[in-house]
């Protein structure tokens, strides 16, 4: 109750914030806000906002998953750009509908292996995930940049990027709209979180982790095994995102387009906001996403910068973090 009251107080304040910057700016905040809804859900910004908010789920919900026992896995980008650049190498070798299927798979095994090596930098040589994470990325961003520069380059193309995946190998794209069934992929690995978050021993490890580390180990609850297994599925769900993402269109991996979007600190914004909470970190994830959608239609409406939206996550975040301080402090005391 208290996070949800935390949560809607964060939101209310930072729109109120929002709005006096707007006003400064000399827009008028209600024109501006509206603006912002009709872009991200009216009938042509639905299909943008739809194809933005699945790989922006896809990673709040990877990342929400160590969070939820007290881990923070900042390697989402290189793990997402690892995956994507595996789904492709497969993609282009393997034909047909298994080609599909072993595309996907690639990616969510290259980001899982991934993400499972810098948790076993934690266990076995005791370097803090928050560093291996963050600086694993790096490494695999850059043999994804070699990769699509060199040997896996389109030949008739001067741009850094891949070969095009053959019609056989690509996401069906649902009718009306430029989303593909990887959609649904991404709904159901956030379904499976919620149910093996409050359906299952392992979820119930992984919240008891989070209230209190200590208490975990009293209780028996071995903390190195429960991390790897964490990081390998909180890494392989941010591999599917990029084998989703470059098995629809433009069908290839280019250098810098699974980066520039931010899918990834947009969805640790989100899981943040929600505190990990599986339901609450899609919610999140989708507001998000509308906001940044609506973002391109409020600046043509008001021409205030859609940079005012990443103004405006940012200082969710920050008011959450005051929020949630404030309500530690009051339960110290009473």
């Amino acid at each position: 109750m208290n996070n949800l009251r935390a949560v809607s107080f964060t939101v209310l304040a930072a729109l109120l914030l929002g709005g006096l910057l707007l006003g400064a700016t000399g827009a008028d905040p209600l024109t501006a806000y509206w603006s912002i809804v009709e872009g991200a859900f009216g009938p042509d910004g639905i299909p943008d906002t739809l194809a933005y908010a699945v790989p922006v789920v896809g990673m709040a919900t990877a990342l929400a998953i160590p969070l939820r026992a007290g881990l923070v896995n900042l390697g989402g980008e290189g793990q997402l750009v690892l995956g994507a650049i595996s789904a492709i190498a497969v993609g282009l070798q393997v034909p047909g509908p298994l080609g599909i299927v072993a595309a996907l798979a690639a990616g969510v095994l290259a980001g899982g292996a991934y993400a499972a090596a810098a948790a076993l930098c934690e266990t076995r040589l005791g370097v803090p995930l928050l560093v291996t994470t963050l600086l694993l990325s790096y490494p695999a961003m850059s043999l994804a940049a070699y990769l699509v520069r060199f040997p896996m380059r389109d030949p008739g193309s001067s741009l850094p990027q891949s070969g095009q995946l053959p019609p056989d190998v690509r996401l069906p794209v649902l009718a009306g709209s430029g989303v593909t069934v990887g959609l649904f992929l991404i709904a159901a690995a956030a379904v499976a979180f919620a149910v093996v978050d409050a359906r299952t021993p392992a979820g119930f490890e992984a919240r008891v982790t989070g209230w209190g580390p200590r208490f975990a180990e009293y209780a028996g609850i071995e903390r190195p095994r429960l991390t790897l297994r964490l990081l390998f599925c909180s890494g392989g769900l941010a591999g599917l995102v990029g084998a989703v993402v470059v098995l629809g269109f433009p069908y290839r991996f280019i250098d810098g387009a699974l980066i520039t979007p931010q899918y990834t600190w947009i969805g640790l914004l989100a899981a943040l906001l929600a505190f990990a909470s599986p339901l609450g970190t899609v919610i999140a994830a989708l507001f998000f996403a509308a906001l940044t959608s609506g973002g391109f239609a409020m600046e043509r409406a008001t021409q205030v910068p859609r940079e005012l939206t990443a103004v405006l996550q940012a200082v969710l975040i920050l008011f959450l973090a005051a929020t949630t301080g404030v309500l530690r402090k009051r339960r110290r005391t009473v």
